[in-house]
């Protein structure tokens, strides 16, 4: 028993002299670590002579081939996703996603309705049809080569020490947003571990950076946590992701736009977030028995054969692509009638609509339409299609008022421009 003991008492000691060496080692790491300095994407600003230096870079920042390698096999290996062409029914909310994809700065598209309807398929099925875009290669914010609004701080600074920036082609990303998913991934945190063993401070992207120049899709968007619905207003707002961490605070570009999707009985949005969505459609059951029973039809031969069921779409997607992207050239040259555009301000007065987001989302989205037509110029028939999906969830609610919002913008609509 003796023999025991003195085992164990010199087993605890050897452990505790370890625990010790190791927790000094940690300490001095820790105070030799600066974290008061500012990053900005990785970039420092030079520390004051005396003081210990580590050597700065953006480790996250850095796509190797392996990765990229890594990438292209996962994007082969995705689930095949439900052709947009062969959804039927359901023109509002399909007509306002197709915009928002003509033009960006429409600000997004929040989708109500009934259980079961497609919204989810109908946007996740948009991945197939969006265009293009040109980035500067192995950067995680899709910064744009020739913008520098939407650039990261590194692209920037190279860009200003006048380096030449490698760019490929890439199609727009579709980011999804989970209801469970924390801040920190969310936008993005600093790798602290990293920082005091490689003395390296390491950003590591979240989905904000991942989601800049393309879409953000939260489903059930009424369901999300107050928090990260504030993260979402604060980014919308600004167009940029500031993340704070120990001391540290690095910028980036977060312009995207912003898709959601939910039940109105399973509770209402915010007011904020949602004067943030540029257009609001409303999806509702389809009550013809003929045309439930050709979805049912269509959706089995899906589940049945994914593969044989989109290429018997793949020519009505390929026209869809073609035309958005002839629509996507066109909206530069769209005009609209200056009395066009004092009749869209008047209805928007005379309904109380707050701010001025209804009048410019109304304006962008008539000019996206008639693109999308192949016309150069907005009529009064493209501002009626467009203004109640623009302007039906910016109206004051009444809870004493029975009649739909949108069926008000119509009639107001119909008062001023007759």
């Amino acid at each position: 028993m003796a023999g025991l003991i003195g085992t164990s008492t010199s087993a605890t000691a050897l452990l505790t002299s370890r625990s010790i060496s190791s927790s000094s080692r940690v300490s001095s790491r820790a105070l030799s670590f600066n974290p008061g300095r500012r990053f900005n994407g990785g970039i420092g600003v030079p520390v004051k002579k005396g003081r210990s230096q580590f050597s700065i870079s953006n480790v996250a920042t850095e796509i190797s081939p392996a990765q990229e390698q890594a990438q292209k096999l996962s994007k082969e290996s995705q689930r095949p996703v439900y052709p947009f062409a062969a959804i039927v029914g359901q023109d509002e909310m399909k007509l306002c996603l197709l915009l928002n994809v003509i033009d960006p700065k429409i600000g997004g598209v929040m989708i109500m309705g009934d259980r079961g309807t497609g919204k989810s398929t109908t946007v996740r099925s948009l991945v197939d049809l969006l265009p293009e875009i040109t980035v500067v290669a192995a950067d995680p914010f899709n910064s744009d080569p020739e913008d520098p609004e939407s650039m990261g701080m590194e692209v920037r600074e190279k860009l200003m020490k006048g380096e030449q920036l490698p760019t490929i082609k890439t199609k727009i990303n579709m980011v999804d947003l989970p209801l469970g998913a924390t801040e920190d991934r969310v936008c993005g945190t600093i790798d602290i571990e990293k920082a005091l063993t490689e003395g390296v401070k390491a950003f590591e992207p979240g989905l904000l950076a991942k989601a800049n120049r393309g879409i953000l899709y939260v489903d059930e968007v009424n369901l999300l946590d107050d928090h990260l619905v504030d993260v979402l207003l604060d980014s919308a707002a600004s167009g940029w992701n500031t993340v704070e961490r120990e001391g540290i605070s690095i910028s980036h570009p977060a312009r995207f736009i912003l898709i959601g999707s939910g039940n109105p009985e399973e509770g209402e949005l915010r007011p904020q977030l949602l004067d943030r969505f540029g257009m609001h459609a409303q999806v509702g059951t389809v009550r013809d028995a003929e045309l439930r029973v050709k979805i049912v039809e269509e959706r089995a031969r899906f589940d049945k054969n994914p593969k044989d069921f989109r290429e018997t779409y793949k020519t009505d997607q390929e026209k869809l692509q073609d035309q958005i992207s002839a629509a996507r050239s066109r909206l530069s040259s769209v005009q609209i009638d200056h009395e066009l555009r004092v009749k869209i301000s008047k209805v928007c007065a005379e309904l109380n609509v707050d701010g001025l987001r209804g009048d410019i989302v109304t304006n962008r989205a008539a000019k996206a339409l008639a693109a999308l037509k192949g016309r150069d110029q907005v009529t009064t028939e493209d501002i009626a299609v467009v203004i109640p999906n623009c302007l039906r969830h910016r109206l004051r609610k009444d809870p004493l008022e029975s009649i739909d919002s949108g069926v008000l913008v119509i009639e107001k609509f119909s008062e001023v421009f007759s």
